[in-house]
């Protein structure tokens, strides 16, 4: 046997067709003239091409295995057109095969659908709790006049009488390889193979129309903005009787006037009056569970926190809920009138306090208040 064809390639003489293409794919991209202009590696190119085209024709490797030689048979390697070897096989090598070949013959008209994406607001009761929610929807439905085929009543599918039914159009041109085959998909048919000859007039032979429709969705407790529900089957109807696509819901959760939340936790502000601190008192909150009674213990500072265990929003995955932390804000009152003032001064006088003049242990600026705290420890979080 003069040639190895296998050597050329370099795989094994008990490799696979997968291996083969591969071979020849990455000896291409090395070798084409168009990347290495050199006599040389276009000599070579010329000799592993003629390798793939023995090697990957079942019935040349059977013949060439037994001792035989397909191309000298034949009268040597005579272009890509007089051997019947697809010119695509090349270009796959330069543009990835195996996800960007294009598929062999006329392609189905009927195609899956697009997935469709959505945007619903709701409140933060529902997106802690869960519930139902009503979605105005605008997508692709399946055209009710000619369910879906895009013909009009009483038509049918011809043959396209360009590619004969093939979808694709050849044509051979000559190149220092010899004869090259390409082809193209069928400008008449678009790739089809076929034609609709009188269209539906209601979808213009698409076999689809837009509509808007309401759809009633279940969103799960522990969703937050950026959360996506997925409905399979209600997105946008394929074309000509296709599949449908997916329906995507993104939520976006509305800011409450009460709560603020960050993860599983909730948060929220109570203000009592300056008394009230000193003295103790409770506090009536209106929680998204209901209503709670909170005890504020005597000395009580602005600031401070007090905890409510499993009052926060649930996880999307499951599981416990969060905690609910209801921080404290203290009213200092800003007007006194003179009694007001002189009950201040003795009580400051009882404590011992100097109001006149106070020593700060504070050492940086304020940073906001409460709601400036607040936020400094979510961010240390």
């Amino acid at each position: 046997m003069a040639t190895d064809y296998y050597a050329m390639l370099g795989v094994s003489r008990d490799a696979s067709a997968e291996e083969i293409k591969k071979a020849y794919r990455r000896l291409a991209r090395e070798l084409h003239p168009d990347v290495n202009p050199d006599p040389e590696h276009q000599e070579r190119f010329k000799q592993v091409t003629a390798a793939y085209e023995v090697l990957s024709d079942p019935e040349k490797r059977q013949m060439y295995d037994m001792g035989g030689d397909p191309l000298s048979q034949s009268g040597g390697f005579g272009g890509f057109g007089a051997t019947g070897f697809d010119f695509s096989d090349i270009m796959d090598a330069f543009f990835g095969g195996g996800g960007g070949g294009r598929q062999r013959g006329p392609r189905s008209r009927a195609q899956r659908g697009q997935d469709a994406l959505v945007r619903v607001q709701i409140d933060l009761a529902t997106a802690v709790f869960g519930g139902e929610q009503d979605i105005a929807v605008d997508t692709a439905t399946a055209c009710a006049t000619c369910t879906g085929s895009g013909m009009d009543e009483g038509s049918e599918l011809e043959t396209c009488v360009m590619c004969k039914g093939a979808g694709e159009i050849q044509s051979v041109q000559r190149s220092f390889l010899g004869q090259v085959m390409t082809s193209r998909p069928c400008p008449q048919c678009q790739g089809f193979g076929t034609t609709i000859p009188y269209p539906c007039p209601e979808c213009s032979g698409e076999g689809r129309v837009r509509s808007r429709r309401t759809l009633t969705i279940k969103v799960p407790p522990g969703v937050d903005t950026g959360t996506r529900i997925q409905l399979q089957g209600e997105g946008e109807v394929g074309p000509n009787g296709g599949s449908v696509g997916d329906l995507f819901v993104e939520v976006v959760v509305a800011p409450d006037p009460v709560f603020e939340r960050h993860g599983d936790e909730l948060h929220c502000v109570v203000k009592i009056p300056m008394s009230a601190a000193a003295l103790g008192t409770s506090v009536h909150l209106d929680t998204l569970d209901g209503p709670e009674d909170l005890t504020v213990p005597a000395g009580t500072q602005a600031g401070a926190t007090i905890t409510l265990r499993g009052k926060g929003a649930a996880r999307l995955r499951g599981g416990s809920r969060g905690d609910l932390f209801v921080h404290v804000d203290v009213e200092v009152p800003s007007k006194l009138d003179a009694r007001q003032s002189e009950l201040l001064r003795e009580f400051s006088e009882l404590r011992g306090e100097n109001t006149t003049h106070v020593v700060s242990t504070r050492t940086s600026a304020d940073n906001g208040g409460l709601f400036g705290r607040l936020k400094d420890a979510f961010s240390s979080r």
